[in-house]
């Protein structure tokens, strides 16, 4: 605190970072996350398979495939905060779609957009929150992590408001959730929008510096393994985030178990930037990843073992811890290892391996359960890939930036 009143700047550099982090809240915890709480009502109400259901979730992460493609491609030319802005936006607007129909190929093509936008959110957000306090450049590391906590605050909201609305007006109401959170996301939108116009374009003081030098991003080969670790994630996680609460509800959960998992979700999520601080900053290469997803892995498996409230909270807490802090590890390393200009392409060539993962989880795990009866097995598969991707990790080294240019 005696920080902050000495030095101004800061506090309103940690606000910027907070007001930001509404970025992650809107487009992974109400356009994905949120998903799995409205999930066992629509496939009630709409009569959904387990594999139909699934589908809902691989319709928004093909779209955060192709909005990471099209982020890449375009996040040079047209900037990090213009992207960024026209995320929020697309992803709000989806949000509120969703609520205002019941045909599933219109509710397929609201997740689509979904993703698309929330795809130029996370990873050009991401970026930005890197570029905060420019005159402290060891602080980088908070201001992300403020950020990627943004997702605790969104599953915060949800696990509060969902499950008891669903339980006073029946599997109806799940239009209604998905419009009130279409709201309450362009609020957010309107607020991190004005914190984004006081944030600057990374790498644009190095551009007007030298035109015309930065004709081809640099490499992110020398993070290769750290990518499939990304891929790893990608496939591994989104099957628990999908299915976790008709787990939850199959196995007898109530409604107060229910909001107290995901509460406990979203509020481990918040705490996990200082849970993290440590190894992300001190460790060397993909150690901090790999300990990020072997934590992961851990809150998967559990409901594998045992479907009590008790085994459940423990879960939902190591997933939280470990879930957001994930893509945290990811923007360490990209920091470190690829030029200030390039960090928005770079981390759109993560997510791409991260959300081609994605497409696949959901569709694959509903399949599983529809063909062999019980989310038993695509739960294993994901905790499978998830520990794959951390051994994995522990075999990438840190990389050091340098102002060369190299074919991406």
């Amino acid at each position: 605190m005696t920080a902050l009143r000495r030095d101004p700047s800061l506090f309103a550099g940690l606000a910027l970072a907070f007001l930001l982090s509404f970025g992650p809240a809107v487009s992974n915890s109400f356009a994905r996350f949120a998903y799995a709480l409205v999930l066992p009502a629509m496939r009630e109400d709409l009569l959904l398979s387990y594999a139909e259901a699934g589908w809902l979730n691989t319709a928004n992460a093909a779209g955060y495939l192709i909005g990471a493609l099209l982020t890449r491609l375009w996040v040079a030319r047209i900037g990090n905060r213009s992207l960024f802005i026209a995320g929020m936006v697309v992803t709000s607007l989806a949000v509120l779609a969703t609520g205002l129909t019941h045909k599933p190929a219109v509710l397929s093509l609201m997740r689509l957009f979904g993703g698309i936008g929330g795809a130029a959110v996370f990873v050009c957000g991401g970026t930005l929150s890197g570029n905060i306090l420019t005159s402290r450049p060891a602080l980088a590391t908070t201001t992300i992590a403020i950020y990627f906590a943004g997702g605790g605050i969104g599953l915060m909201l949800c696990g509060a408001a969902i499950p008891l609305l669903l339980d006073a007006r029946g599997v109806t109401a799940w239009t209604i959730a998905w419009q009130v959170m279409g709201v309450v996301a362009l609020v957010m939108t309107a607020a991190s929008i004005w914190a984004v116009a006081r944030i600057a374009e990374p790498g644009s003081a190095t551009v007007r510096a030298n035109p015309g030098t930065h004709s081809r991003p640099a490499s992110i080969r020398p993070l290769r393994r750290a990518l499939v670790t990304y891929l790893c994630f990608g496939l591994g996680y989104i099957g628990y985030m999908t299915f976790v609460i008709a787990w939850m509800r199959e196995h007898g959960a109530d409604t107060t178990t229910v909001v107290a998992a995901w509460m406990l979700l979203g509020l481990a999520t918040m705490l996990a930037p200082a849970i993290w601080r440590h190894p992300v900053e001190r460790w060397t290469g993909g150690r901090p990843l790999a300990a990020a997803m072997s934590t992961l892995a851990c809150g998967a498996a559990l409901p594998l073992l045992h479907a009590s409230a008790p085994v459940m909270m423990l879960s939902a807490a190591l997933f939280g811890a470990a879930m957001f802090s994930i893509p945290s590890a990811i923007q360490s390393l990209v920091k470190k290892g690829i030029p200030m200009r390039d960090w928005g392409h770079a981390m759109a060539g993560f997510t791409v391996l991260f959300a081609a993962g994605q497409v696949a989880g959901p569709v694959l795990t509903g399949w599983l359960a529809d063909r062999l009866g019980s989310l038993t097995p695509g739960l294993a598969l994901s905790v499978f890939t998830l520990m794959a991707g951390a051994l994995l990790a522990l075999t990438q080294r840190d990389v050091i930036a340098t102002e060369e240019v190299h074919d991406a």
